[in-house]
């Protein structure tokens, strides 16, 4: 059985917040050893851990010799470290497996120590692939907040009357900020929370994340892409829908309807043993049959920023982007447990753009569509 080190806080860090389900914002060192689940962690933790992961070992720092480190007047962060490498030398371990972000500084001393590390990135992908129930729940959560703040910016937009060329609402203008207020408000009450979100419009909606800002326009499209972060789990959600206040034009309702077609092809494809770039390619291929790029037509090293040119989705978890990898690149096939977000847009810059996101469960049998959510165009 290979050993394991993860360091890290269990906010930022998502390996540790597979391992040990509670939201820590002080760094500490997770350890596997022959079958044996511990931590090093301060007391100050120790009881929120034990409630969520009552396996899990509780190593204190005190227990191996913290005070007598800061007597000797070292560095915080020395002291820190002179703890960790005791504690995996108590634990019994002599080499380990740990994740590409495992610090620098911690592991040139356990080297020097004499305890073998090797970086593993595969092996801790598939160890958060397949969602646990708690996982799940976040997700479908943090969806539902997703769906609810969707519902209030759309009553903002049906609310907005046209007027002197703009939309405005009874005490001002339609603008991005104030979607964005709404969307933040039903956040706060779901219980989920987002550092940053997508409320763009006009030529902003061709421009990749641009989180978008200013006044609204009557049929200019206005592109709302949701990802929060449930509090509970830190688990997140990623949803995107399209709307236009007024009359879309012609290329807009083109550019909608490929998009909802490459959805629905990729959706009802979606199940174990699918590979991932198969999905992508068939949603080039509906975007390509109508004259517009994709990755996979455009010139080897030509810079795509028009048509279809980011890839199909990607996977959801403790991350908002994770893998799978849903795009062009081979290699990976769909497994049960998997989460992950269908989004084809199409796009013309100096314009704008449509772009429908779904996120979707992968199941023994075949998927679960977590998204509960029309596509129409109008509010």
């Amino acid at each position: 059985m290979t050993d394991v080190l993860v360091h890290g806080d269990s906010m930022r860090s998502p390996e540790l917040r597979h391992e040990v389900p509670v939201a820590i914002p002080d760094a500490f060192l997770y350890v596997e050893h022959d079958g044996r689940r511990a931590v090093v962690v301060n007391a100050f933790e120790m009881p929120r851990i034990a409630a969520v992961a009552p396996t899990i070992e509780l190593v204190a720092p005190e227990e191996l010799g913290q005070d007598e480190l800061i007597k000797q007047g070292l560095p915080r962060h020395e002291v820190d470290n002179l703890v960790y490498l005791r504690g995996v030398q108590r634990l019994g371990v002599t080499s380990a497996v740990v994740p590409p972000r495992f610090p620098l500084e911690l592991a040139e001393l356990l080297r020097r120590e004499g305890i073998e590390l090797t970086v593993d990135r595969d092996l801790f992908v598939e160890r958060r692939r397949a969602k646990n129930a708690a996982e799940l729940v976040g997700i479908r959560r943090a969806q539902r907040a997703c769906e609810a703040a969707m519902d209030a910016a759309r009553e903002l937009m049906r609310r907005a009357e046209r007027r002197n060329g703009g939309l405005v609402l009874e005490d001002g203008p339609l603008t991005s900020e104030r979607l964005k207020l709404a969307v933040e408000q039903v956040f706060s009450e779901h219980g989920v929370v987002a550092d940053e979100f997508i409320v763009s419009h006009g030529e902003q909606t061709a421009i990749g994340h641009e989180a978008g800002s200013g006044e609204i326009k009557p049929d200019e499209p206005i592109v709302l892409d949701l990802f929060p972060r449930d509090r509970a789990t830190g688990c997140y959600s990623d949803m995107t829908r399209t709307f236009v206040v007024g009359t879309p034009s012609d290329e807009l309702l083109e550019y909608h309807r490929l998009s909802k077609e490459a959805l629905d092809r990729t959706l009802e494809a979606t199940k174990p043993g699918v590979e991932t770039r198969s999905l992508h390619v068939m949603a080039s291929d509906v975007f390509e049959a109508a004259g517009y790029p994709t990755q996979l037509s455009k010139r080897a090293g030509e810079v795509l920023q028009d048509g279809f040119f980011h890839g199909l989705g990607h996977g959801v978890g403790l991350e908002v982007h994770e893998q799978p990898n849903v795009g062009r690149m081979p290699g990976q096939t769909l497994i049960p447990g998997d989460v992950i977000t269908l989004e084809p847009g199409c796009y013309r810059q100096g314009y704008g753009g449509v772009r429908l996101e779904d996120i979707v469960l992968v199941t023994e049998d075949g998927h679960e569509n977590l998204t509960q959510y029309p596509y129409d165009l109008e509010p």
